[in-house]
């Protein structure tokens, strides 16, 4: 759990001078962490020795352990493939790579199914297909993929379901017909882009809803969402795995499905005619036997030739 978190949802019985202290902690985190713990004291106009003491009922040996624990937060948030090649060195054979890495992400899908109440996951979906205006997803520049997966899943539940892909400036202008009837889907893992970031306050201040799906050192678009889902992405590799995040977008809908799946059947039925009218997926029709393969078309000629035996061949 990060430090935020922990401000934010401690159960501990706080004084009014400690509240005080949190508020400020908050209100601009973690830049409010950085300085003295005179200077935190003054902001929130108590004592040090509240400071003090206030770190101790935390947890913290003091303001010094305190600020050290948040400084290896930013850090980490910050942390690119690139630092991160001395840290997590392949094992010396493929097999272990091979067996460390999965390992290292089924880890991770653990944490990330402890670190999330159940609830979070209903409440997403409900998000999802309660919005009267329109949902609107977003992603950086690798996350972008999973807000399209979601999206993919989405459009067959509802209408009004926008993908942005990959945001360029334009794209802002979309803000101009978005409000408190829509809802912005943000997927944003570190290092987190300053435009995704930079979009989803905006939309906030247009009284846009939230969903955010991010990591566990926090995007800082959950200062402004209205539920956070947290995945850890941690693997033995320099690079992020986004497995963990797939997995959550797909639980999210799975509710959705479970809670709305025979509402939706005409829509997903109507759907279904309208791709086999143009051919765009094959159905068990369309395979009357092993090597007589028919389109909705009805003229196999135009395509079956390139297979023989079922299997490619290159032309």
């Amino acid at each position: 759990m990060s430090i935020r978190e922990e401000l934010a949802h401690t159960t501990l019985v706080l004084t009014s001078a400690e509240a005080k202290i949190v508020q400020v902690l908050l209100a601009d985190y973690p830049m409010s962490g950085l300085g003295t713990a005179s200077r935190l004291a003054k902001a929130a106009g108590v004592s040090d020795p509240t400071v003090m003491r206030l770190m101790v009922k935390l947890g913290y040996g003091g303001f010094a352990a305190f600020q050290a624990k948040l400084l290896a937060e930013i850090e980490s948030r910050l942390h690119s493939p690139l630092l991160m090649m001395e840290a997590k060195r392949p094992a010396n054979s493929s097999e272990g790579t091979v067996n460390d890495y999965f390992h290292s992400v089924s880890d991770s899908l653990e944490r990330t199914r402890t670190a999330v109440p159940s609830q979070s996951y209903g409440r997403a979906a409900r998000m999802l297909l309660d919005c009267k205006g329109q949902v609107v997803l977003l992603g950086g520049r690798f996350s972008r993929h999973i807000a399209s997966m979601l999206a993919g899943y989405l459009v067959q539940f509802r209408p009004g379901v926008h993908d942005i892909g990959a945001l360029a400036p334009t794209d802002f202008d979309l803000l101009i017909d978005l409000g408190k009837r829509d809802l912005l889907v943000v997927f944003d893992y570190r290092r987190y882009q300053s435009d995704v970031v930079s979009f989803a306050r905006q939309a906030r201040e247009r009284g846009m809803g939230i969903l955010l799906f991010t990591d566990p050192w926090l995007s800082p678009i959950s200062e402004h969402a209205d539920l956070t889902l947290i995945a850890a992405i941690e693997a033995n590799s320099p690079f992020d795995t986004l497995a963990t995040a797939v997995v959550q977008m797909e639980t999210v809908f799975a509710h959705a499905l479970e809670s709305e799946g025979q509402t939706v059947r005409k829509r997903i039925e109507d759907i279904e005619g309208i791709r086999r009218a143009n051919g765009v997926t094959l159905d068990a029709s369309d395979f009357t036997g092993p090597g007589d393969r028919r389109t909705a078309a009805g003229d196999p000629a135009k395509w079956a030739a390139p297979f023989v035996r079922g299997k490619p061949k290159s032309t």
